[in-house]
């Protein structure tokens, strides 16, 4: 199903359509392929990057595309509805972006933004570590302060692209508490774990990193020394409505899937859309999709707003990955026996929708940072 957007100008919807026709070209045909093989879709992302996907929320200066975040996610959105796995790395490269944008200085803005918003330098984000998920504070990953920059020990985990980026924004804790470091994506001492052996998002690998006394030039320092938690959670927010865009868009995905089956399923002399019990589980799904959408681009347009929106940020990933998983689950029941079967779709969709409730701060995380918010 095409969704009826409403955006803001005639280059937006532009930008969509084109979205659209090479997320039907390049995505949707090469999508079970890889998640089946658990192999990368090598080159896909130089293509992103070429249509000028992988930088739109940024400034044209930088070589970006000066989209507001409200068009961005909606780009996100059309991506996942055909590959969850892309729309999710590519939310993770910008993310990665963003320190440097947001918190450097404007020669680490002019050398390293315009290749990463172009797509020619693919990034991930390195936060987590073994035992530090949603504390982020307990990292353990160490920064010291050398003669000729800063040398990086220890391990960090989850990483989406592990290995294959680029660079990394790098966390770890320095003597002035927790930097933030743009890291390259190979250097001697930097080593990966293979790929974790995941439920879903089979084609892009996450995996851990070993920083074996690594040594980063002192203009790899992001913002000031201790400023990296400030540094990660504003990142985070804006990360936030990206997975709730992917989730979004992995939901529709099922719901499509399913209202098509039911259409053309037949029990009892008619289609199973027109059984009652079963046509309104499918208007229940559609309820869920639509509320997920108008929550995250809510919060969106309050960061275009240049309003406060991290507790908005935080409802919308809560409200989207819920909706995700209660809508892909319902998918597979429509399905019946089929959609316990590897032959459709939806029981991917299922596996897929579930780490999405988790990553970029589980929603028992969320429903934490809104109620502080209520405290205040």
């Amino acid at each position: 199903m095409t969704v009826d957007r409403l955006l803001p100008d005639q280059d937006a919807k532009d930008l969509i359509e084109l979205t659209r026709e090479i997320a039907d070209k390049e995505l949707a045909r090469r999508v079970d392929e890889h998640e089946r093989a658990e192999t990368y879709p090598e080159g896909l992302f130089g293509v992103l990057g070429g249509a000028g996907l992988l930088g739109l929320p940024y400034p044209e200066e930088y070589g970006g595309g000066g989209q507001p975040y409200e068009v961005y996610l909606q780009v996100i959105e059309e991506l996942a509805m055909r590959w969850a796995a892309v729309a999710v790395a590519t939310s993770v490269h910008t993310l990665a972006c963003f320190p440097v944008f947001t918190y450097g200085t404007a020669e680490q803005r002019a050398r390293w933004l315009p290749g990463m918003l172009a797509g020619q330098l693919i990034g991930g984000y390195s936060l987590s570590e073994p035992q530090a998920g949603s504390d982020a504070g307990a990292l353990t990953c160490k920064a010291e302060r050398v003669a000729d920059g800063y040398r990086i020990s220890g391990n960090k985990a989850w990483i989406t692209h592990g290995g294959i980026a680029d660079f990394y924004a790098l966390f770890a804790r320095s003597s002035s508490g927790i930097s933030c470091f743009l890291a390259p994506g190979a250097a001697d001492g930097l080593t990966f774990g293979r790929p974790e052996e995941k439920m879903g998002l089979h084609a892009v690998p996450t995996t851990t990193a070993h920083w074996d006394g690594v040594v980063l030039e002192p203009d790899r320092l992001i913002g000031d020394e201790g400023q990296g938690l400030q540094i990660a959670f504003s990142a985070l927010d804006s990360g936030r409505l990206g997975i709730a865009a992917c989730a979004t868009g992995l939901a529709q995905a099922a719901l499509d899937e399913a209202v098509a089956y039911a259409k053309e399923r037949k029990t009892f002399g008619k289609r199973i859309i027109d059984h009652q019990g079963l046509g309104f589980l499918l208007a229940d799904m559609a309820a869920a999709v639509d509320s997920a959408r108008a929550t995250y681009l809510d919060a969106a347009r309050r960061r275009d707003a240049g309003l406060p929106y991290s507790r908005q940020a935080s409802v919308a990933k809560l409200v989207a990955t819920d909706a995700a998983m209660k809508v892909t689950t319902d998918a597979v029941q429509v399905f019946g026996g089929y959609g316990y079967t590897r032959e459709f779709r939806v029981e991917r969709y299922m596996r897929e929708a579930k780490i999405m409730q988790i990553f970029e701060g589980t929603n028992q995380i969320q429903r934490l940072v809104i109620s502080r918010h209520l405290a205040k």
